[in-house]
């Protein structure tokens, strides 16, 4: 049997070209400089810590905070920090700034906020 890889478009915005992967061979070293500058999880403060803040902040906030203000009933899985805090210390532990959202609502939040989804502020 032949498998046929599905092309889709490049993810830089603007581009037109299909590819099979994120992005087409002009762009495709866009994504390796995000990956090795953004870093691990764990370079990022994603750590043993956080994964026990994240497990009793979700036990004490256990619904999706966006999915509950329009009427929805959805399990939180993820925390979010409502004000990215981009490496801010002080701002990643301020649980005032956290926030219960399931994942999909998670998504569509960063794609806006990163520029995902054709909002342009993706490298």
């Amino acid at each position: 049997m032949i498998e046929i890889a599905l092309k889709k478009f490049c993810q830089k915005v603007g581009c037109s070209k299909l590819t099979e992967d994120k992005y087409c061979e002009d762009h495709k070293h866009q994504e390796q400089q995000y990956d090795r500058e953004r870093g691990t999880a764990a370079q990022r403060g994603y750590d043993a810590k956080w994964r026990k803040a994240r497990a009793r902040y979700i036990r004490a906030h256990p619904l999706c905070k966006s999915c509950f203000e329009a009427g929805l009933v959805i399990a939180a899985t993820v925390v979010d920090h409502i004000i990215p805090h981009r490496g801010n210390v002080v701002l990643f532990w301020d649980e005032k700034n956290w926030q219960g959202l399931c994942a999909p609502c998670h998504s569509r939040k960063t794609a806006k906020e990163d520029g995902g989804f054709g909002n342009g502020s993706m490298v």
